[in-house]
């Protein structure tokens, strides 16, 4: 596992806290953002936050949904929770959407998730090298209020370089969901 010798301390300005972490991702892009948070005790959305402009992209969080729904368009995709304990991965389509209770939930053949958009509090485009192979990688990231990633949708997930084709839709989403 990579190890960083990154230390942030409560006294660094905002600028330099941001200029701290963006250099201990780049000792290696390809490193897992969540094992990055975990080493500098950070909230995972405080390293995307750093990487806005580079490798990051805010999107319109009001739209939330509208993206979810969206992903429908794209195939199968790689969604991955994790939580303090466990991370899963599934591979499926977004469909059969419904509302209930406040929940969005996503109910196709291959994927049944439920949504608790209260929760949310912000998403992010985030493409890097994989952690896996260092193929890029291209995601879309939704964390919580308390910064941690409630989960995230891979357009493709290691094994070779995205299509063309694949990188023209991610853009196409960044600039259709981008405040």
């Amino acid at each position: 596992m990579f190890q960083t010798d990154i230390t942030l301390s409560p006294e660094m300005t905002k600028v330099e806290r941001q200029n701290a972490i963006r250099h201990a991702f780049n000792q290696d892009r390809s490193q897992m953002t969540l094992m990055l948070a975990h080493q500098l005790q950070i909230p995972e959305v405080e390293i995307i936050r750093a990487l806005e402009g580079d490798t990051a992209h805010k999107l319109n969080f009001s739209r939330w949904e509208e993206l979810i729904r969206a992903f429908e368009e794209l195939g199968d995709v790689t969604v991955i929770v994790s939580n303090g304990a466990t991370t899963i991965e599934s591979f499926g389509q977004f469909g059969g959407f419904n509302n209930t209770h406040g929940f969005l939930n996503v109910r196709s053949k291959s994927l049944d998730m439920h949504i608790r958009g209260w929760e949310l509090d912000s998403v992010f485009a985030f493409r890097k090298p994989s952690h896996l192979d260092k193929h890029e990688s291209l995601s879309f990231q939704f964390f919580d209020r308390r910064g941690n990633a409630a989960f995230k949708v891979f357009l493709n997930f290691g094994g070779k370089e995205p299509a063309p084709e694949l990188v023209e839709k991610y853009s196409e989403f960044i600039q259709k969901f981008t405040e």
